[in-house]
């Protein structure tokens, strides 16, 4: 990863190490984990660096995980951890229990093991995982203003004379916020992005599982970029592709395991009984997606059916990844009911709401932020703030407790 990128999470794996005894940060590959976590291995937690990415360390791992673990000083980062099974984090979690002493391990994985439940359940209370995302537009930018903190405060970015219309945010879109897809343009970011996810899928995939149609996968993967920012129905999926809805359910899992594709739950309040309960699906990364799509830069300025999704997916893991170092404490959902629907629900551990709307337009007409107005009216004295993000020039106030915002806000 390019030094110069300043990531959130640097500060978030700093106070885990003070106090617990297993860090592990997990992210795709090419996301700068091992830039992030070398740089602190060297400077502010010392620490012996051994990569299971090296066959003679991963066999050692995988042949002996208790004497592998022996033979290494501590602290100790070990990087992509998953390529040493399941039995190199029991031993780690044997050694843990032996020396509570906080900082151990610092971990990074291009797959998500925890999903292991076996895993999970051994290494409960011993770790802490942290999620590093591709860059932030944020991050890019060099800034560091939470626009989740700002929704929760009811505070919007305060912008004015923001480039309007389509070219507002088609080339971040297009870009994505891997580091070496952002050093790239045309046709050799596009092939950067072809070798990248089939090394991903051919790799990573198998050694996080050893299911039969795999081969399937990539097929899937399409599928869902072409529906990005719509509700996932694993039947309907099935169907299409001639699986069964298990088999689609549990492929889905394996791309989030692997940190290409997010799902969000639908958010269940209790204002209703026919709230949906079926998750949206979204290509995490941006530039993935419009390359899965097939999209050049016109046709994502100019084809209003692509747009909108692309607009969409582009602003909800945006506010995603804000949600992971903000200082509000809160989840991600999606909200629809019948014909209505807002994009971005979050909820706080109090039960606040802060909402997102998002229109890939520079005019807006008020039916545009009705459905907020109905969810604010609905949950008065819970809703915190609603925010229409948009392609306008300015932020503009649209009543109480709502705002239109300029999609910079995310990053100015």
């Amino acid at each position: 990863m390019d030094p110069l990128y300043a990531r959130q999470s640097r500060k978030l794996v700093l106070e885990a190490l003070s106090d617990t005894r297993v860090v592990f940060v997990m992210g795709a590959r090419q996301v700068g984990k091992s830039t992030l976590v070398g740089g602190i291995a060297h400077a502010e937690h010392p620490a012996v660096a051994v990569t299971l990415d090296n066959r003679a360390a991963r066999d050692a791992a995988l042949g002996d995980p208790d004497g592998f673990l022996a033979g290494l000083e501590r602290p100790v980062l070990i990087d992509e951890v998953q390529r040493g099974g399941s039995d190199l984090l029991m031993a780690i979690k044997e050694t843990v229990d032996a020396d509570r002493t906080p900082g151990q391990f610092l971990l990074t994985g291009s797959a998500n093991v925890l999903t292991n439940r076996k895993v999970n359940d051994a290494l409960t209370g011993r770790i802490e995982v942290i999620a590093l995302w591709p860059l932030s537009q944020s991050e890019i930018e060099g800034t560091t203003k939470n626009f989740v903190d700002s929704l929760f405060s009811a505070r919007p970015p305060d912008i004015d004379g923001a480039v309007k219309g389509r070219d507002a945010f088609v080339k971040r879109v297009m870009s994505g916020g891997y580091p070496e897809a952002l050093r790239r343009s045309g046709k050799r970011r596009d092939r950067w992005f072809q070798n990248y996810l089939k090394t991903t899928l051919d790799r990573d995939l198998r050694d996080i599982s050893d299911a039969h149609k795999l081969d399937r996968v990539p097929s899937l993967l399409r599928l869902l970029a072409s529906r990005s920012a719509n509700l996932v129905s694993s039947n309907d999926i099935g169907k299409r592709l001639g699986l069964e809805h298990k088999t689609v359910r549990s492929y889905t899992q394996l791309l989030e395991t692997l940190f290409l594709v997010k799902t969000v739950q639908a958010w269940r309040p209790s204002i209703g009984s026919r709230e949906s309960s079926t998750p949206k699906g979204y290509i995490v990364d941006s530039g993935v997606l419009t390359h899965l799509l097939g999209a050049d830069e016109r046709r994502l300025a100019e084809d209003d059916q692509l747009t909108g999704k692309v607009f969409e997916n582009f602003v909800a893991m945006e506010v995603m990844k804000h949600l992971d170092w903000a200082d509000t404490d809160a989840n991600l959902y999606h909200y629809r009911r019948q014909r209505e629907e807002v994009d971005v629900v979050l909820e706080n551990r109090a039960g606040d709401l802060g909402c997102i709307e998002v229109k890939a337009t520079a005019t807006l007409r008020n039916r545009d932020w009705r459905a907020l107005e109905r969810i604010r009216d609905a949950r008065s004295r819970r809703f915190k703030a609603g925010f229409l993000v948009y392609t306008g020039g300015r932020t503009v106030p649209l009543g109480d407790r709502l705002w239109a915002v300029p999609v910079s806000g995310l990053w100015a």
